[in-house]
């Protein structure tokens, strides 16, 4: 089995960015023409994991005309990275402080990447990179942000600007999600449904056309999306579950919204369980992002997951709200995907599954017990199959922490 893996695999020559790309060349091929990558993570909080995604973000912009980096956080936070990327203004580590804080992104690793990107459309302002956040967990929708829906219509429309702002009264802004989820369920449901009351008033407005529109009711949509996300029942398991699908599904239209408008190929980085087309916990993740994205774009989208053998990473002792510290794993053992993996004898590789050699496409279509770290730890390997998960797996040997951000 280990001798089907090898034929398969491909070396990586580092995982850090910048450098020589030519062990990226089969990875490219692998990508063909699709328009939306996946590349996931199997811990929240490892440097390789995101040094990785920059270096293969690098390689996708220079070579197969990508120009949009997407990140599971919040809409309004994606825009605010993205609005430092255009102009230039402001200290990019505030800003990263300030879009990323309290998430495992909030580091070193993110930073260097907000720093290229930025660096790249200072060398190329006429085909500039962007940076999008798809998702609606963990929110921070600032009262500026609003501001984008209600400013425009203001602008535009001052005749509907009384009853938009009566509808989000109560809900401008919501600056603390742990706070907002402290509120009773019922007044949660009320709000949520006049932010959906107000993405329809701006809706309404469709006449216009305009560029200008077409952001303004997305912005809107955000709202409502998160809204609705924040209405769930934390003490029901159902309640979650139901949730979390409908994240995944916002995640996918909100990705696929973006690349329909503006045409870009996108990059979208996630947890595995969200970029892949099944999740290693199907009770919590009942549809993924990646499995969405495929409903809708067939082989345009592309899933590559990451698998590693041992090393630290950043999780938290309760999935909400704690802070995000080290653990450690040791080597994969017996029965694991990750111990026959780290048997190749490339340090780290990558394959793709789809066109792996017959015994190897057989054992990767086989679920077995593999890390899959997110929000809280310890957690105990899932039954994963590779092959029903992931187009093209990378697989690391060792992975350390992430960097913390500096003052």
């Amino acid at each position: 089995m280990v001798r089907a893996l090898e034929r398969a695999a491909h070396p990586l020559a580092s995982t850090e960015p910048g450098g020589n790309t030519a062990d990226l060349r089969p990875l490219a091929s692998m990508i063909g023409d699709a328009k939306v990558v996946g590349l996931g993570e199997a811990t929240h909080g490892s440097h390789e994991f995101f040094t990785m995604k920059e270096r293969v973000f690098r390689y996708l912009v220079e070579k197969k005309g990508f120009t949009t980096f997407s990140l599971e956080m919040s809409w309004s936070s994606g825009l605010q990275i993205d609005d430092y990327l255009q102009t230039g203004n402001g200290d990019v580590r505030e800003i990263t402080r300030q879009a990323l804080g309290n998430s495992p992104w909030e580091r070193e690793e993110f930073l260097s990447l907000i720093e290229w990107m930025r660096a790249y459309n200072r060398s190329h302002p006429s085909r500039t990179v962007h940076f999008m956040g798809n998702d609606v967990g963990a929110p921070q929708l600032s009262d500026a942000f609003f501001g984008r829906v209600t400013g425009y219509v203001q602008r535009n429309h001052p005749a509907a600007l009384p009853r938009l702002n009566e509808l989000y009264a109560g809900l401008r802004p919501i600056d603390d999600v742990f706070a907002y989820l402290a509120k009773p369920l019922t007044e949660r449901q009320q709000l949520a449904a006049k932010a959906q009351q107000a993405l329809e008033l701006v809706s309404s407005q469709k006449g216009s056309g305009t560029e200008a529109f077409i952001w303004a009711e997305q912005n809107a949509r955000s709202i409502a999306q998160t809204t609705k996300f924040l209405t769930m029942d934390v003490t029901d398991p159902n309640s979650v579950a139901t949730s979390q699908r409908f994240r995944d599904e916002v995640m996918a239209q909100n990705v696929t919204w973006w690349q329909q408008k503006t045409g870009a190929k996108v990059l979208l980085s996630a947890h595995n369980d969200h970029v892949g087309y099944t999740a290693s916990d199907a009770t919590m993740y009942p549809k993924t992002q990646g499995s969405f994205l495929r409903d809708t774009m067939a082989n345009k989208y592309l899933a590559i997951g990451f698998t590693f053998n041992q090393g630290s990473f950043l999780s938290k002792d309760a999935a909400l709200g704690g802070e995000w510290k080290k653990f450690t794993v040791g080597a994969a053992g017996p029965g694991r995907n990750e111990y026959i993996l780290d048997q190749v004898r490339y340090r780290d590789f990558y394959l793709d599954v789809r066109h792996a050699p017959a015994p190897a496409r057989a054992w990767l279509d086989i679920a077995r017990p593999t890390l899959s770290l997110g929000t809280q730890f310890p957690a105990e390997p899932r039954d994963v199959a590779i092959a029903k998960s992931f187009d093209v797996l990378i697989h690391l040997h060792e992975v350390r922490e992430a960097d913390k951000l500096k003052p």
